[in-house]
């Protein structure tokens, strides 16, 4: 049975619509897409390779997990799915919110942050999705991408990530005046 997805409007109102996963979203509609980043208390992120058989960027390497949202599921949910799916690993979101959300034409991509000391040789990979994981420091991300091994996402988006794995919001707290 094919995968199914909920479409929103541009204001991430969700529309009553259900399409079917390899369909054509109408241009006035949009999907939820997830990222989930877990960081490791020494900085590094947990990046997972994807299987030289899927069809889209086979074979390289990308953040920690990622996916669509289907029908009827929150964001939350679809993060916390995917992640056991994918990895393996059960983790809670209860209480968190996506840390920044990337538009895309068709879509909303979440990106949601874990920090985790995770023993890569406990994971359960999905056959289908994932080859390996590993843990990689934003320098080693950055030479993938340049290398053509990484999904190439912008460098600023990977530094932006990194960033964000140690705190919330849009200013450098460190700088902040408090008043």
């Amino acid at each position: 049975m094919a995968e199914k997805w909920d479409l929103y409007d541009f204001d991430r109102i969700k529309t009553g619509e259900v399409m079917e996963r390899g369909g054509i979203i109408p241009p006035d509609r949009c999907r939820v897409v997830v990222h989930v980043c877990i960081f490791g208390s020494d900085g590094r992120m947990l990046i997972q390779q994807r299987q030289p058989f899927k069809d889209d960027w086979c074979d390289m390497w990308d953040v920690t997990v990622g996916g669509s949202s289907i029908a009827g599921e929150t964001s939350r949910a679809a993060a916390e799915r995917e992640t056991m799916e994918e990895i393996g690993l059960a983790i809670s979101l209860d209480g968190e919110r996506p840390r920044f959300t990337v538009n895309f034409d068709n879509g909303f991509d979440d990106f949601w942050f874990v920090t985790r000391d995770v023993d890569i040789s406990e994971l359960k990979l999905q056959y289908e999705e994932v080859k390996a994981v590993k843990w990689a420091a934003k320098e080693e991300i950055i030479e993938m991408i340049e290398s053509g091994g990484f999904i190439p996402y912008h460098k600023s988006l990977i530094d932006l990530l990194f960033v964000y794995s140690k705190q919330i919001g849009t200013f450098d707290n460190h700088l902040r005046e408090v008043n």
